[in-house]
């Protein structure tokens, strides 16, 4: 990566460096996708950068910008239904299970 991006502690990417990004994820591109692309590259490498400035030892990192909490209810075993209860509203059934078409041409 040679060029010198407008931050001073920033290398800027070049097409030449893209086009070796792009060839190791095995994606082909053109000369001039790779001048349009080098510059928008820089552009979310440098907010990144900007993000990590931000984030000081103090702050500790989150997921959420709000804290999460699960609500869990008891685990309680109560009555439930039969399979043929289960089954009576299914379009159809076989052997105590639910039919379905098969979606697959192998044998089963």
């Amino acid at each position: 990566m040679s060029g010198r991006h407008p931050r001073s502690d920033i290398v800027a990417l070049t097409p030449d460096d893209v086009a070796r990004l792009a060839g190791l994820a095995r994606i082909e591109m053109s000369d001039e996708e790779l001048a349009r692309l080098a510059p928008q590259l820089d552009v979310i490498l440098e907010s990144v950068a900007r993000v990590t400035e931000v984030a000081g030892p103090d702050i500790p990192p989150t997921s959420h910008a709000l804290p999460l909490t699960n609500v869990f209810r008891e685990d309680v075993v109560r009555e439930s239904m039969t399979p043929e209860q289960v089954l009576a509203a299914a379009p159809a059934a076989e052997d105590d299970r639910f039919r379905v078409p098969r979606i697959l041409d192998e044998e089963a």
